[in-house]
């Protein structure tokens, strides 16, 4: 039977045993299939990763997939390769000494040294409590010196718990680990201690306490649990008879400390639970941070404040706007210092493309006193970020970012600036603002900067062919009527009588160009709004037509008998005998008498709060309140063309709408604003669009009013014009002020009932060949027969 049974069982086994070959074999082509794939895929990462090293996304993928291989050389290079770019993150750290680890003993020692290097590395980059954690409990197991509480052990044991409560001691949410560690460390020196040595273990005993003391003055999460810990190790040092004993009546200064400690956690506890929210935006977080930042700076305390910046820096490593404002701190606080320089560095490497903290962080090192090989070295480093074009999809990356801002602009001069001063190579200079004039060309600052180096160094003559190359660019704003005036100025101070009427003849039809140009916007602009709201227009045309009456002249039309209208004579003017009347219209003429180029620079300086047309108009809402006319230029410095900003305010509170308008030179500026919508400023996305004139007008310059103003300026030999109401002209017809006088008289003529004093050969207002014809109801006119017997008889 049981022969049988074991015939029975090898054959089911020789029977399985072509399935099991088959399964095997069908697992072995499946592996060979995921091999042969990832082959392909790391084949393709290299190419990536060779062409554009700084994809993020392609050194992750490259590394774990080496990770699957066990290729360790290649992995290590791989994992050294990405952290010469990029800060890595506290996780990618951890794998990474992980990896080691298990590679390795750590209780050789070149394994251990190298761990603590990659501990070393690993802190520097972000703000991690977990990995001071990882990096001390790793010190006191494979350190042997620490392990054996020699006294070197514990000096470097302790200088390395320091640092972690410098970095992240007063981390209010997870500082009290690193607390916690450094006081179990302690405890554990103290039982090394001989029960002889009472001076050594009491000396122990009190460096403890210390710690205690320590943190609980100190705002951290969980403090009553602290104090607990505290009383109870008081009672086992037989200080406190029960844990429940008061700590003020031992020691008061250590129970105001933590009373005051509790009010400030008290205070902060809200804000941390704001940016510990998971389910909101990353955008409403980070707002949450700079509130709590806010707050920070008003009542907390510079390391606080930085422990705070690091936290945020650590959830948001990409934000420039962070980077910026952390930075701007460390600048105005601590100014010099390696805290400094460590920040500037983890900043260029987290946001490679902000031009500016490439230049402040030169400036830094600068300050610092650096030498000439570290400000070279960085310079190099801010110029292979800024100049790379090895991909095309980080060319077209950057370029938003650092084509014609001034980041780039500051750059370019720093190092043509060292170019000159440091390397004394004029050359090189100049072929540093000649490659930068290639991309930047439309930049007026990048054409004067250019022209203040020559200045500078003597150069009147480089300089003056620069303008000649400039003066007929077209710049955003007013920047081509300003470079031809910088023009004329530069000939004026340095230049020839002969240079600077050349300066003259060629800037003058440019000026004319652009004077025509801006007329031209303007006109059309007020067209399109007369034809978009022909309602709103006849209220301004009455108005316009008031206004150039009431400056040309006081007098008003007048019906006749007939009921229709009078004119009077072109020729007709008036003497205004009234002191202060005459004063005003002289203050008038005046005004209007400036030269051809004053009225040039008013006619321009006008221009920019003028309305233009709604056609190059953006209209943008959800503002920042806060947001402001620099703001909103920085936010469009990439596009340019910006005339005017006008920012809506409450008429009651003053304070901002939310509602902007902004000019531009174009539409084709326009359209590259509006292509901006949905974008982030100062925390809330905007909303661009083109400004719809049949929803509401805008205010506009009347070109005929301006053709007024234009005219009245060029009248030099235009007699005094007064300005009266009719109530006036009646007043002086009544009072018998108007007459007139014949060439050779001696005697006062008085001709009509309404004739104002006129000067010898003029004739009055209304005056005609015949005599005035009674109205009906009213008096006959007096002859001047009449008038002489009333006055002298």
């Amino acid at each position: 039977m049981e022969e049988q049974t074991l015939t029975l069982t090898s054959e089911a086994e020789r029977e399985r045993e072509p399935e099991k070959d088959e399964a095997m074999s069908d697992s072995d082509d499946s592996d060979s299939e995921d091999e042969a794939q990832e082959k392909i895929q790391m084949e393709s990462l290299q190419t990536e990763l060779a062409a554009n090293p700084s994809n993020y996304d392609a050194h992750l993928q490259y590394i774990n997939i080496l990770r699957k291989t066990g290729d360790i050389d290649r992995l290590t290079k791989a994992r050294e390769a990405m952290s010469e770019i990029f800060p890595l993150s506290p996780p990618t750290w951890q794998q990474w000494i992980k990896d080691e680890l298990s590679l390795n003993t750590a209780s050789r020692p070149e394994a251990f040294s190298r761990v603590l290097k990659l501990y070393e590395r690993g802190v520097f980059d972000y703000l991690s409590v977990s990995l001071w954690c990882d990096y001390l409990d790793f010190v006191q197991e494979f350190d042997p010196m620490v392990h054996q509480c020699s006294p070197t052990g514990i000096s470097k044991s302790r200088d390395i718990f320091e640092t972690a409560l410098t970095a992240a001691g007063l981390h209010v949410a997870q500082g009290s680990k690193i607390w916690e560690a450094y006081r179990q460390y302690e405890q554990a020196v103290l039982l090394t201690i001989d029960e002889s040595d009472a001076q050594a273990k009491e000396k122990q005993v009190q460096h403890i306490r210390s710690l205690f003391h320590r943190q609980l003055s100190i705002p951290l999460a969980d403090m009553n649990s602290t104090l607990i810990a505290y009383k109870t190790w008081e009672v086992e040092q037989g200080n406190f008879n029960d844990a429940s004993i008061d700590l003020i009546d031992c020691y008061p200064h250590v129970a105001s400390a933590y009373q005051k400690a509790v009010e400030m956690y008290n205070a902060r506890i809200h804000l941390e639970e704001q940016i510990s929210i998971q389910h909101i935006s990353d955008s409403e977080r980070l707002q949450q941070y700079m509130n709590y930042l806010k707050f920070e700076q008003s009542t907390g305390t510079p390391a606080r404040i930085q422990v705070l910046y690091e936290r945020a820096i650590t959830d948001f490593p990409l934000s420039p706007d962070l980077w910026l404002d952390y930075t701007r701190y460390l600048d105005k606080t601590l100014k010099v210092g390696k805290i400094v320089s460590n920040v500037y560095s983890r900043a260029t490497k987290n946001c490679p493309w902000v031009g500016e903290l490439w230049v402040r962080y030169m400036l830094s090192l600068e300050r610092g006193h650096a030498s000439e090989k570290d400000l070279a070295e960085i310079f190099e480093k801010s110029l292979q970020y800024t100049f790379s074009t090895v991909d095309e999809r980080a060319s077209d990356y950057l370029s938003p970012y650092m084509k014609n801002t001034n980041g780039l602009l500051h750059i370019h001069a720093y190092w043509a600036h060292l170019e000159t001063k440091l390397g004394n190579d004029i050359t090189a200079a100049r072929g540093v603002w000649e490659n930068f004039l290639k991309t930047c060309g439309s930049m007026l600052e990048a054409w004067t900067g250019y022209i203040t180096m020559e200045v500078e160094l003597g150069h009147i003559n480089e300089a003056r062919s620069i303008y000649k190359r400039c003066y007929s660019k077209r710049f955003s704003g007013t920047g081509s009527e300003d470079i031809c005036n910088s023009w004329l100025r530069f000939e004026r101070e340095f230049g020839k009588l002969e240079d600077f009427d050349h300066a003259l003849q060629k800037v003058t039809p440019r000026l004319d160009e652009l004077r025509v140009f801006r007329l031209q916007q303007e006109s059309k602009s007020v067209e399109e709004m007369e034809n978009s709201n022909p309602r709103s227009n006849v209220g301004d045309k009455r108005k316009v037509r008031s206004d150039i009456a009431d400056e040309q002249s006081p007098a008003k039309r007048k019906k006749d008998a007939s009921g229709k209208l009078k004119k009077p004579p072109k020729d007709n003017t008036y003497q205004v005998q009234n002191s202060s009347q005459l004063t005003k219209v002289e203050g008038t003429n005046q005004k209007n008498n400036k030269s051809d180029d004053n009225r040039s620079e008013q006619q321009l300086t006008r221009g920019k709060h003028r309305a233009y047309s709604d056609q190059c108009t953006a209209f943008i809402s959800n503002l920042h309140p806060t947001a402001n006319d620099e703001h909103i230029r920085d936010f469009f410095s990439d596009i340019g063309g910006i005339v005017a900003i006008r920012i809506l305010h409450d008429k009651f509170t003053g304070k901002s709408r939310g509602l902007a308008y902004v000019d531009f030179l174009d539409d084709e500026h326009l359209v590259a604003a509006v292509a901006k919508n949905k974008n982030t400023l100062l925390g809330k996305k905007l909303s661009i669009a083109r400004s719809d004139p049949k929803r509401g007008g805008k205010e506009t310059l009347d070109p005929k009013n301006a053709e007024h103003a234009h005219a009245n300026n060029h009248s030099d030999k235009k007699g005094l014009v007064s300005k009266e109401t009719d109530d006036t002209f009646m007043r002086d017809a009544q009072d018998g002020k108007f007459s007139s006088r014949k060439p050779g008289s001696g005697n006062m003529q008085f001709k009509g009932k309404n004739t104002f004093a006129v000067p010898r050969n003029v004739r009055p207002l209304g005056y005609t060949a015949n005599k005035p014809k009674a109205e009906e109801g009213g008096e006959t006119p007096k002859s001047n027969e009449e008038f002489r017997k009333m006055f002298i008889g």
